[in-house]
């Protein structure tokens, strides 16, 4: 069953609230690494789908991906490293995936702009090691997104 534009948006903007909030982001990992997915919507591309709750990320965790374990990072590791990583690498971001594989796809940089704006917007605090702090983490990718 496909899902409308409207519930994959939901899904997404409750993953951006939700790894704010708890500043914990997860994924599935095996012996071979993360899970990653060819794309839904883009031709030639493949995805790291991330979630914002350990139940989530093992509701998706069968069939062919039954050997994956939901893994959490902090989210500072995740925007620091795997976004910027994943952006350099010409990957895609899924957010919130359900159980039939459906849910937004995102540029990673795209995803932690939106992760920022976020941050920001809460007056939220988070201790990154690669940059003087959260404002000047959203410039750099802004700027790096061509957005500034």
């Amino acid at each position: 069953m496909l899902q409308n534009t409207s519930t994959i948006e939901y899904k997404h903007q409750k993953f951006i609230e939700r790894v704010v909030e708890m500043n914990v982001v997860w994924g599935l990992q095996s012996d071979e690494g993360f899970a990653m997915s060819e794309s839904n919507d883009f031709e030639d591309a493949e995805v790291i789908p991330f979630w914002s709750d350990k139940a989530y990320a093992k509701a998706v965790a069968k069939e062919g991906w039954n050997h994956y374990q939901p893994t959490s990072m902090p989210l500072a590791e995740f925007l620091e490293n795997w976004l910027v990583g994943m952006h350099n690498d010409g990957l895609l971001v899924g957010t919130n995936w359900d159980p039939n594989m459906f849910g937004k796809e995102i540029e990673p940089l795209e995803l932690a702009i939106e992760i920022a704006d976020q941050i920001v917007a809460k007056r939220k605090d988070l201790e990154l090691l690669k940059y003087k702090n959260i404002a000047d983490f959203h410039v750099q990718v802004k700027r790096a997104a061509g957005l500034a």
